[in-house]
């Protein structure tokens, strides 16, 4: 590869990364905005949107929430055409991390021990993984793009994605989507894999318009893509709020996340070849990035309710809470859980 080449993958690279923690910024904080601003028509006595009610709509707070959302979203969509998928994609993990700190500030929602820990472990993986991540990909152009979405390989992966997601809706949503959380977010995940694909296949062909290379806007498989990847969206969103309806949002949450970002990750890599000139290490480098984002992403949202600070670290903080909160002990149940009882205050006594 020539210097210039080399120099112009770096630039794409690093305005690609910059675009995508952008976008998480934005989309962080557009949840919170929208979110101080509802209270406040709670506070004010409207009917919440929850019940039907749309006095949110004369509220200037929602309003700026629903324009950081667009600017994140717009962020997003151009960083695909930058950066790999591959990148930008598990980066999305940081409006978590956003969306945490800033609740915890401005709603006076506490992070706990176990949240810190989660957001710390979720910024370490974000650089572990940028730092290995692809730096550059095959596909350069709009119109290679095109001439790779007719490759066997990925079109092999669209049938395999329609043909599942077909099985899904029609034999085991029916029986499973009410009890199992996996039936309705594979099914997103799937439909999602294929939205990021579009959506870059859109994104490139905006970058070389406005750049004055060639006017993609009137190429028909421009607004095709353009047509799929919202139609796609709508498909997706529909069965993610299918999922936050029935399930606890701490567990969609992470479950959505991994396997949104596993079926991107091998889409992207069927169609944009990010992960062909990469060397074993980085590849080792890249996984264990995206394994510590995930267990951050769970840690967040599953222990949010978890009333523990670092003092609950301390035995003897814990034995003086068994001293003044003794467990309960049902009549009839085994004596084991009074014998732990009576150790722990046996144990406090002693060292006092």
């Amino acid at each position: 590869m020539k210097v210039s080449d080399q120099q112009v993958d770096n630039s794409h690279f690093s305005i690609g990364l910059s675009l995508a923690l952008a976008s998480s910024l934005f989309i962080g904080s557009s949840f919170i905005i929208k979110k101080v601003a509802l209270k406040k028509l709670q506070v004010s006595g409207n009917i919440r949107a929850s019940a039907g009610g749309f006095a949110y709509l004369r509220q200037w707070l929602w309003w700026l929430g629903l324009l950081t959302m667009g600017i994140g979203e717009g962020a997003n969509l151009l960083a695909y055409a930058f950066a790999p998928a591959a990148l930008v994609t598990p980066l999305g993990a940081l409006s978590v991390l956003v969306a945490a700190i800033l609740s915890s500030k401005f709603l006076k929602e506490k992070l706990n021990f176990i949240g810190k820990i989660a957001c710390l472990l979720c910024i370490i993986g974000s650089i572990v993984f940028v730092i290995h991540s692809p730096k550059a990909e095959e596909i350069k152009s709009f119109n290679m793009l095109v001439d790779k979405l007719f490759d066997y390989l990925f079109v092999s992966y669209v049938g395999s994605i329609c043909i599942m997601c077909l099985i899904i809706k029609f034999v085991f949503v029916p029986r499973f989507g009410n009890t199992n959380i996996t039936i309705y977010l594979l099914l997103c995940s799937s439909i999602g894999s294929l939205t990021v694909v579009f959506c870059k296949g859109v994104a490139l062909g905006i970058r070389e318009s406005i750049s004055g290379e060639v006017n993609n806007f009137s190429h028909y498989m421009f607004w095709l893509l353009f047509v799929t990847a919202v139609g796609c969206i709508m498909v997706q969103m529909n069965y993610l709020n299918k999922s936050l309806d029935i399930f606890n949002t701490s567990i969609v949450t992470p479950v959505y996340y991994v396997m949104f970002t596993i079926l991107v990750i091998v889409a992207s890599g069927i169609l944009f070849r990010e992960w062909d000139h990469m060397s074993i290490p980085d590849f080792i480098g890249c996984l264990c990035g995206f394994l510590i984002v995930i267990i951050a992403v769970f840690m967040l949202n599953a222990f949010k309710d978890f009333q523990v600070s670092f003092k609950d670290l301390n035995l003897n903080t814990r034995q003086r809470r068994a001293v003044l909160n003794p467990i309960p002990i049902a009549e009839g149940r085994d004596s084991l859980h009074t014998e732990d009882n009576n150790y722990a205050l046996n144990s406090y006594a002693r060292q006092l």
